[in-house]
């Protein structure tokens, strides 16, 4: 049985830094595609980064160069390093796996999700 489970988010000024944690259990990394998604209030679910199983990453426009996808080597545990925050990174931040080969974002093709986690950038 396969679960995600996020952890990590908070409160955090603009320009600030946090760390998203996913530990993952039941499933390999070397399966498919894992991805953060992210969902504010009164918008619809959105691709943020993903890594795919040979370790190629890809990140939305809007958080590139800010945001960073990593693994754990040592552990099940996928990271979103997320730096120099802005309010409208606030959101709930979700957990996927069991994506398709080419990685699309498209939430449906995402097997597993993990209950999320929220960021809140605010000063």
């Amino acid at each position: 049985q396969v679960h995600l489970v996020e952890s990590g988010g908070g409160s955090v000024q603009p320009g600030g830094s946090l760390r998203l944690s996913c530990e993952v259990s039941g499933y390999l990394f070397s399966r498919g595609c894992m991805a953060w998604f992210r969902q504010a209030p009164g918008k619809e679910r959105e691709g943020v980064a993903s890594r795919t199983s040979k370790g190629f990453t890809r990140y939305a426009d809007s958080v590139k160069g800010r945001f960073t996808i990593f693994r754990d080597n040592w552990k099940s545990v996928l990271h979103l390093q997320i730096n120099n925050s802005k309010p409208e990174d606030t959101a709930t931040y979700y957990c996927a796996a069991g994506g398709t080969s080419d990685c699309t974002w498209i939430t449906t093709d995402f097997t597993y999700w993990g209950q999320g986690t929220q960021v809140t950038v605010s000063s």
